[in-house]
């Protein structure tokens, strides 16, 4: 799995050095720098997943820093961390994007928890984003919204068939059992879910037919599989 590559920006070369072993112990990819201009050329120069940043700094302080990396990715998450407890610094941060807030000292496994936190989130929102933009041959797949459509065309899907579709689309070209479909999305695998579940996969068929290369093979006594033929 690729590691996720922090960028720390401290002036404190002490406090620095503690965060950078510390969080590489951890399994991130750490790059420090010790100001925030050094930390704005640094990310200028390579991809970073993750931003931590000393609000009091020299030659640019952290909020200024973090303003000018908003402006290159709205999407990386930042904390500040931050020796002032003032309300006022809290709210500015927030207000500029930061993800979280953390005022020194802090305890490193709540550093860590917090971090994982926001990568999680943020790891959903990219997936929940992804669902809206789902190419199934020519149709295009909206989960959030429920919508399918193809050449202008919408259709209005039920939630059962919304999640029906997507655990099809997300594995095309594979076979997944009825066991799988029926637990997930019925809740049980018994014959009446069984021919219910049926009755969803024929109402796909019927709205998938305006494209004669999407097809939803019967995977005899195993499953279904979506496939999009050439």
């Amino acid at each position: 799995m690729k590691k996720v590559k922090i960028l720390i920006a401290e002036d404190d070369p002490n406090m620095g050095m503690v965060l950078k072993e510390f969080l590489k112990a951890k399994g991130f990819d750490i790059t420090h720098a010790v100001n925030g201009k050094d930390a704005l050329d640094k990310f200028n120069a390579e991809p970073f997943d993750f931003c931590m940043l000393d609000v009091m700094m020299p030659i640019k302080d952290g909020f200024t820093l973090a303003q000018e990396i908003r402006k290159m990715d709205s999407n990386i998450p930042i904390i500040f961390l931050t020796a002032k407890s003032m309300k006022e610094d809290t709210i500015k941060g927030l207000k500029i994007g930061a993800d979280d807030y953390i005022t020194k000292p802090f305890n490193m496994e709540e550093l860590i928890l917090r971090i994982n936190a926001i990568l999680r989130r943020t790891q959903e929102k990219a997936e929940i984003q992804d669902k809206n933009n789902i190419k199934v041959g020519n149709y295009l797949f909206n989960y959030n919204q429920q919508i399918l459509s193809i050449n202008g065309t919408e259709m209005k899907l039920t939630s059962k068939e919304t999640e029906l579709l997507y655990i099809l689309a997300i594995n095309t070209f594979k076979t997944v059992e009825r066991s799988t479909i029926l637990n997930k999305i019925w809740g049980d695998d018994n014959y009446f879910n069984g021919r219910s579940m049926d009755v969803y996969i024929a109402k796909l068929r019927k709205y998938l037919k305006e494209d004669p290369k999407v097809e939803i093979m019967n995977v005899h006594s195993m499953g279904y599989k979506l496939l999009i033929n050439e």
